[in-house]
C-alpha cells in the first residue's frame, strides 16, 4: 500500500528562470504562468495566497492540497510553463530562445534553473513577513516596476488592498 504525503501548511515557493535572464519581462510569458496556476487552482491540487511574478523569477506562497505531492505539482507548474514558453518563442521566431539552448539528455532548452527553493511556513507571523516580501518586490531600486504594491499588475498586492482578484487565482490567508 502506498502512502500519501499530506501537505497541509502554507509553502513559499520561488523558482528563477535560467541564469536570472529577464525573460519573464513580457507580459504573454507572465500570463502563461498565471494560466497554469488558475488550471493547477481549479483542479483542486493548490491554494494561492499570494504571488509576484518578476522579469526573472516568481515567488508564490500556496498550499498543496491532500492527495497531492508537492514536488510532482512544482515540476508540473514549471515543466508545463517551460513548454510554453517555448512553443510561444519559437512560434514568433523570437531569438532569444537561443540563450535557453543546453547541452542535457532530457532536453534541447532550460528556461527554469533546478531546484526551486520550497519553505515551509509554519507560522502567521512568517506568513505574513513572506507575503510583505512579495508584495513589496516590484518596488526594490533595482526593480523600480511600481510605486505602490498594488500598482504592479502581475502581484497579489492589489487584492489584499482591494479585495477584487482579477486573475480568479486568489485565496485570503485569513479566511
Amino acid at each position: 500500500m502506498t502512502s500519501i504525503n499530506f501537505d497541509y501548511h502554507p509553502q513559499f515557493f520561488t523558482a528563477t528562470i535560467l541564469e536570472w535572464k529577464p525573460l519573464l519581462k513580457e507580459d504573454t510569458f507572465k500570463d502563461i504562468i498565471v494560466k497554469s496556476l488558475l488550471f493547477l487552482k481549479n483542479e483542486g491540487s493548490i491554494v494561492v495566497y499570494g504571488f509576484v511574478i518578476m522579469p526573472n523569477h516568481i515567488h508564490l506562497i500556496w498550499q498543496i492540497q491532500d492527495g497531492f505531492k508537492q514536488e510532482m505539482i512544482q515540476n508540473r507548474l514549471l515543466k508545463f510553463t517551460a513548454q510554453q514558453i517555448k512553443f510561444r518563442l519559437l512560434d514568433t521566431h523570437d531569438t532569444q530562445i537561443s540563450q535557453f539552448l543546453v547541452k542535457a539528455k532530457d532536453r534541447q532548452y532550460q528556461f527554469w534553473k533546478r531546484n526551486a527553493l520550497s519553505v515551509d511556513l509554519w507560522s502567521q507571523t512568517v506568513f505574513e513577513q513572506k507575503l510583505d516580501y512579495i508584495h513589496n518586490n516590484p518596488l526594490q531600486h533595482k526593480w523600480q516596476l511600481a510605486q505602490y504594491p498594488e500598482d504592479y499588475k502581475y502581484s497579489s498586492a492589489r487584492f489584499y488592498e482591494t479585495g477584487i482578484d482579477e486573475f480568479g487565482l486568489l485565496t485570503h490567508y485569513a479566511g
